[in-house]
């Protein structure tokens, strides 16, 4: 049986922080690190084991991804690292402090740009302290100035299907370590949740989510590995 596991990085520095992160690289806290172990360790005694990875290029994903892999002793499976799997771009909001950006813009457009379905937030200025234009890791990547979630599901899926999917459906279980809103995209077209209610979903960091397939490759209910 196909079996897809999904898996929040472990909390990071800006998490931590409460600022907006998006594709800014920052690393996971200590917490964040027992947090990607812990999900390792639950692989193992539900003897859930992974045989192909997949995450973002963002260190927190990375580090999640082999901190649970090594628990699980499951280090030396085939791993592929692409973009597409990052979190949401959050524009000109990349560093801020959340509380201070709801001083200065209001609740309510804070929590538009945050929970809408398809309203961005304001771009990111070109040279902004936060640009990656110069980051090795997207080199020949257009690299987007700000994104909704709408907007982030538009590069996951197609991913997904060409990438993921068929990795799939050969037999193996996959991983893929990502974000709060890469995993968004791949939960509202798994489990058919509406564009309004998708935004309300929260996706805990470091609990591996579970979906098992059919011979026809359709997705069964997800559950927490933790409930399972």
């Amino acid at each position: 049986m196909p079996t897809l596991i999904l898996v929040r990085h472990g909390q990071s520095q800006w998490n931590l922080e409460n600022r907006f992160t998006g594709w800014w690289d920052v690393d996971l806290t200590d917490l964040g690190v027992n947090e990607a172990k812990a999900a390792g360790r639950l692989l193992a005694d539900k003897g859930v084991m992974p045989t192909r990875a997949f995450t973002s290029v963002q260190t927190r994903a990375i580090r999640t991804l082999h901190l649970a892999l090594a628990e699980a002793n499951r280090l030396w499976i085939p791993e592929i690292k692409d973009w597409r799997l990052n979190e949401r771009h959050y524009g000109g909001l990349t560093g801020l402090d959340k509380q201070e950006t709801r001083e200065k813009h209001g609740d309510e457009q804070v929590h538009i740009w945050r929970r809408s379905f398809d309203v961005p937030p304001p771009p990111m200025e070109p040279g902004s302290k936060y640009d990656l234009s110069a980051d090795p890791r997207y080199a020949g990547i257009a690299i987007p100035d700000t994104e909704s979630l709408k907007l982030t599901i538009e590069r996951v899926l197609p991913y997904w299907q060409s990438d993921i999917l068929p990795v799939l459906a050969s037999g193996e279980t996959v991983i893929i370590s990502a974000h709060g809103n890469s995993l968004r995209a791949l939960v509202k077209h798994l489990s058919g949740i509406s564009d309004d209610d998708i935004t309300g979903l929260e996706i805990p960091t470091g609990q591996p989510i579970i979906y098992e397939f059919d011979d026809a490759m359709t997705p069964g209910e997800r559950f927490y590995l933790k409930d399972g």
